[in-house]
């Protein structure tokens, strides 16, 4: 039982659980607008018949509501039939009030279209002023780009790319950013590097421009730059030569008034030939426009492309300095040619000094160097070769002077030089060797020219003209002038010794050297120096060219006895006039022979030896004839009895001979050394002339073939053998000792007598 009532117990106490579970359900489904599903699923919780019981449970809910409203509304019902009787009495007041508040709604809108319409203009025109301040300060920013844009424009119009670079610049930096939000900047931008490259293209073709321009006007370049500086040395040496003329007036004031009144004219009219020649002449940075290379070189730099640039200008410069270095063919022709040649190569390097000098390491100083020693090298090359082919000496002095002018012009410059005068050593050997050709040329027309007689001389005038050509001393004139000064003209007129080609011959070796001095001038070379290379030169002149015109004119068929004796006494006095000569050179050079040790001129040598052949031709000459005569002898070996007297040919021969002796007299005797060879050369030609006499008779006497010799011809052998002796015997030419000459015939004398004994014993 009391199981049971526990049972029913717990029955009961699910009922009333779940009744209280229905009643919180339906008060969240009355308090909550959230869903419903979590309410209703506990509601359907696996409970049987849980939706009736529910559903009653609603049910009651419901019932329970209506009768609460049903309450409530009986409860206010009566307030709410007094209200909507004080609503119904309200209605005719608002039916009234709606008319009038719509008429005054009407009223109210025709009054108010107007002011509409001015507030709608007024927010217009303030929409309006809004966008034109807009529009103003968006042109603010963008005027100055447009502006700066259009500037960019005219500076490539007016072909002014640096500044226009500098602009793109601006416009990159400062000015596009402000407006890069707007199409017409980003079409800027793009064209900007189309603009760099157009400018970079452009001032490479003005730079190609600019380097085939200089190109073309480097010689005229050049020559404008050899003119100033062989004016500024023109300049030089006339101030020297005032302040030498100034320096002496003290010492030797006659003569130097003179001499600087000279020099002073000389001075004042360099002076103007100068001032004109700088009227005319331009610099060289007036003949070239360099501001191509500048524009590109700023331009590259700008660009960061600097060193693409200098790279480009060095090797076209260099294949420009190839170009320039080459000569023509025909250089050695004509000066023109060299000057042409110096003028193109020194207007390359004016140009690169000055590119050098108002540029920073577009060109270094390195860079010249080295293209100068490049240069250098190829100029001594050509020149040595070129020079090589002239054979004008004129032309080689021409030759010298350009390369002097080339040298301190380029000197002025900076660039080293001393090669050049080196080489001009080498073209001073080639220059005296086309002068000794010269030369000889004149000493043989000179030669040929000469009568080989002794030169004549009526008056006193005639003798002064011919001392004043040559050195010659005559001490009896000289004797009378002294003494007897008012008998001096019956003195002539009168012969002098020498023939004319001495004085000729003379003038001309002071024309030769004062030639070689030509081109040891300007040379800068010590006055020693260039005393040395004219003695030198001058030892050439005598002891080669002269010595061997000397040599050949002796050899010469058409010379005889006279014109050998004559170029006997000839070189006598050209030997003598030997040491003029060097005095000669000393006073044009400034050169004292007594304290300075220089060297000697070899012309003593030279004319010894040209004796000594003249006097071996003598004695060629004179066998020749003599062996000329004996060829005409003509004996008959069987003549029965001789003719009573020498032979013709013989007598003809004695007298040939007797008359040749007799142009010894003429030989030098002005003092005891002379006379005393003058006698040697006689005594041995008249010796050798009679031993070579006798030994033909001999050889004639003795011949082989000769088979039979009759009485009468040895007899007639005999006269002629006399006649021989005779001749010996009477001093043909004095200075002979006792018998001395006889004895050239005592051999034959003795040939001859064996031979009559012989025919007398048969």
């Amino acid at each position: 039982m009391a199981r049971k009532s526990k049972s029913n117990l717990s029955e009961l106490y699910l009922e009333e659980n779940k009744d209280q579970i229905y009643e919180n359900a339906l008060a969240e489904i009355q308090s909550f607008e959230l869903p419903l599903g979590t309410t209703l699923r506990s509601v359907y919780d696996d409970q049987p018949n849980a939706h009736q019981r529910f559903m009653e449970k609603l049910d009651a809910c419901i019932r329970n509501h209506d009768r609460e409203i049903e309450k409530m509304c009986n409860f206010h019902h009566q307030g709410f039939v007094d209200a909507i009787t004080e609503l119904l009495k309200v209605r005719a007041d608002a039916e009234k009030l709606k008319v009038q508040v719509t008429d005054t709604n009407r009223r109210l809108q025709d009054a108010g279209k107007e002011v509409i319409a001015q507030t709608e203009e007024i927010i217009r025109c303030r929409v309006q002023q809004r966008n034109i301040t807009t529009v103003v300060e968006k042109l603010q920013l963008c005027l100055p780009v447009l502006e700066m844009y259009s500037k960019l424009k005219e500076q490539m119009k007016v072909k002014r790319y640096y500044s226009a670079l500098k602009t793109m610049e601006q416009l990159e930096n400062l000015y596009l950013p402000r407006v890069s939000q707007y199409r017409f900047c980003q079409i800027m931008i793009e064209n900007l590097p189309k603009l760099r490259e157009e400018i970079k293209e452009i001032s490479m073709s003005d730079l190609k421009d600019f380097l085939e321009s200089i190109r073309k006007h480097s010689d005229r370049i050049g020559e404008t730059a050899m003119k100033q500086a062989q004016q500024q040395k023109t300049f030089s040496t006339a101030l020297q030569k005032q302040n030498n003329v100034n320096y002496g007036r003290n010492m030797h004031l006659g003569r130097s008034r003179i001499l600087e009144s000279k020099n002073e004219i000389t001075l004042k009219r360099t002076f103007e030939e100068d001032d004109e020649h700088e009227e005319e002449v331009l610099t060289a940075q007036d003949l070239v426009d360099f501001s191509p290379v500048y524009r590109c070189l700023h331009i590259y730099s700008v660009l960061g492309d600097g060193e693409i640039f200098e790279n480009y200008y060095r090797k076209q410069r260099r294949k420009q300095a190839r170009l320039v270095l080459q000569p023509q063919s025909s250089m050695h022709e004509t000066v023109e040619g060299y000057r042409r040649y110096f003028s193109q190569i020194v207007g390359f390097f004016v140009v690169e000094d000055h590119i050098l000098h108002v540029t920073q390491g577009l060109v270094t100083r390195t860079y010249t160097d080295e293209l100068w020693n490049m240069a250098l090298s190829k100029i001594i090359a050509v020149l040595r070769t070129h020079s090589s082919y002239c054979s004008d000496p004129d032309l080689v002095l021409e030759l010298k002077n350009l390369i002097v002018v080339f040298a301190d012009t380029l000197q002025g410059y900076g660039f080293p030089v001393n090669r050049l005068f080196d080489l001009l050593f080498e073209i001073r050997d080639q220059y005296n060797e086309t002068l000794l050709k010269k030369w000889s040329g004149l000493f043989r027309d000179i030669f040929e020219a000469d009568n080989y007689s002794p030169i004549p001389v009526a008056n006193e005038e005639e003798y002064k003209i011919v001392i004043s050509k040559f050195p010659f001393q005559d001490p009896e004139l000289d004797k009378v002038r002294m003494n007897h000064p008012h008998i001096l003209q019956q003195s002539f007129p009168k012969k002098l010794p020498m023939s004319q080609s001495v004085p000729q011959i003379y003038i001309q070796v002071k024309e030769f050297i004062y030639a070689s001095l030509k081109f040891s001038e300007s040379l800068h070379r010590s006055s020693t120096e260039i005393d040395d290379m004219l003695r030198k030169s001058t030892n050439l002149l005598l002891t080669r060219t002269l010595s061997s015109c000397l040599q050949n004119l002796i050899k010469k068929p058409h010379i005889g006895l006279t014109e050998l004796v004559q170029i006997i006494i000839n070189t006598t006095h050209l030997e003598q006039a030997c040491k003029y000569l060097e005095d000669f050179i000393s006073n044009i050079t400034n050169i004292s022979q007594v304290t300075v040790h220089t060297a000697r001129l070899y012309g003593l040598s030279t004319f010894k030896d040209a004796r000594h052949a003249a006097e071996g031709e003598i004695y060629t000459k004179l066998n020749q004839k003599i062996d000329e005569f004996i060829q005409i002898a003509d004996y008959d070996w069987t003549m029965s009895e001789s003719d009573g007297r020498a032979s013709g040919y013989l007598m003809d021969l004695i007298n040939f001979l007797r008359s040749t002796f007799q142009v010894f007299t003429h030989l030098p005797n002005n003092n005891n050394d002379h006379a005393a060879m003058s006698g040697k050369v006689a005594q041995t030609a008249c010796m050798s002339a009679c031993q070579h006499l006798s030994t033909s008779l001999m050889q004639m006497l003795l011949d082989g073939e000769l088979k039979q010799i009759s009485m009468g011809a040895i007899q007639q052998f005999n006269l002629d053998v006399i006649q021989c002796e005779l001749f010996a015997s009477s001093e043909p030419v004095p200075g002979f000792q006792g018998d001395t000459l006889q004895l050239a015939f005592i051999d034959l004398r003795q040939t001859q007598k064996s031979k009559q004994k012989e025919k007398e014993l048969a």
